[in-house]
C-alpha cells in the first residue's frame, strides 16, 4: 500500500464541511485509491489551532474525528518529540529565504525519514522542497 503524508490544510479541509479546500481535498484522497496516511501529532496541533475560531460544533467535530483517527490502522501518527523539533528547527535555518513554518519543516523532515514524495496540502513549500502537493486550487 502506498503511503502519503496529510498535512493540516486536508485534515481542515475534511473536517470543515464549508472549507473553501474541501472539494480539492476529496478529489486529491478518491485519486490516491488505498493508502497509508502519515501525518505528525505538530500536524494535529496546527490543524486545532487553525479551527481555533470556528464554532463549538466544528471544534467539537474536529476532536472527535481525530480520536477517531488516531485509532484508525490506516493511519500512522508520528509523536511530537525534542528530536523533531531540533529537526524541523534545523529545517527552518536552512530555508530562511522561503518562507516555512516550522511545522512544514518539521513535516519535510518527516517525509524525507520515511522516503515519502506526496502530501495531501496544497501548499507550494512542499512543492519547493521536491515533494509532490497533491490538492490542486
Amino acid at each position: 500500500m502506498k503511503a502519503v503524508f496529510v498535512d493540516s490544510a486536508y485534515w481542515i479541509a475534511v473536517i470543515k464541511h464549508h472549507d473553501p479546500h474541501r472539494r480539492a481535498a476529496l478529489d486529491a484522497a478518491e485519486g490516491l485509491g488505498p493508502a497509508r496516511l502519515v501525518t505528525t501529532e505538530e500536524v494535529l496541533v496546527e490543524t486545532f489551532s487553525g479551527l481555533g475560531r470556528a464554532d463549538s460544533h466544528v471544534r467539537r467535530s474536529a476532536a472527535a474525528f481525530v480520536r477517531r483517527l488516531l485509532d484508525r490502522p490506516d493511519v500512522t501518527v508520528i509523536p511530537q518529540s525534542h528530536e523533531s523539533f531540533l529537526s524541523g528547527l534545523d529545517q527552518y535555518e536552512k530555508r530562511l529565504d522561503k518562507g516555512y513554518s516550522l511545522v512544514d519543516c518539521i513535516s519535510m523532515r518527516a517525509m524525507q525519514r520515511r522516503r515519502l514524495r506526496t502530501a495531501l496540502t496544497p501548499d507550494r513549500h512542499f512543492a519547493q522542497e521536491g515533494f509532490q502537493a497533491l490538492m490542486r486550487l
